[in-house]
């Protein structure tokens, strides 16, 4: 390589690190400053991306120079930030709403139980309780698949037999 060729990445190196550093002037300061007007979940986030940045680029420092960083500190360092940041995550992301589902059968139970003494409201739970039974009849009677035929069903019945079906054993209880 030529020192002509060399001089125009070494001009836009030298843009982009000006550019860093104009950017991260703020950070150079003092973080306290920062941090304390941050509300507490983006202070964590301040702090964990600090952290963050210094580990990696003491961990490319190490690479560059040679160094085996799965064998060291730094990737053990590296890795419990990395599971901060995903707890940041994890409390940044809400968790999905969940149905609430009532189970109608246990609460005519209980209101069954509880007023059982109206013939009205006994006689109306009753046929809601019979409904939902329904239902849930059909619901399981639509997920339900068709048992198979057995193998030796299947041939008998091909072959006209009947099967003949065998005696029960006693458990292998001898008797005396």
């Amino acid at each position: 390589m030529d020192v002509t060729d060399v001089t125009p990445q070494l001009d836009r190196l030298e843009e982009g690190l000006n550019k860093a550093q104009e950017t991260l002037q703020p950070l150079l300061g003092d973080i306290g400053d920062i941090s304390s007007k941050l509300p507490l979940l983006d202070k964590a986030k301040l702090y964990v991306l600090l952290s963050y940045t210094i580990e990696s680029l003491l961990f490319s420092a190490l690479r560059l120079n040679g160094v085996d960083t799965k064998n060291h500190a730094i990737f053990t360092e590296l890795t419990r930030v990395k599971q901060y940041m995903e707890k940041i995550q994890k409390l940044e992301t809400p968790p999905a709403e969940r149905e609430n589902k009532v189970n109608a059968e246990a609460a005519a139970r209980f209101l069954k139980s509880d007023l059982g003494d109206n013939k009205d409201i006994k006689a109306k739970l009753e046929e809601l309780i019979a409904k939902e039974r329904e239902k849930a009849a059909a619901k399981a009677s639509e997920k339900k698949r068709p048992a198979e035929e057995s193998a030796a069903e299947s041939s008998a019945a091909e072959a006209g037999e009947k099967l003949v079906k065998r005696p029960k054993r006693n458990g292998g209880k001898k008797k005396k």
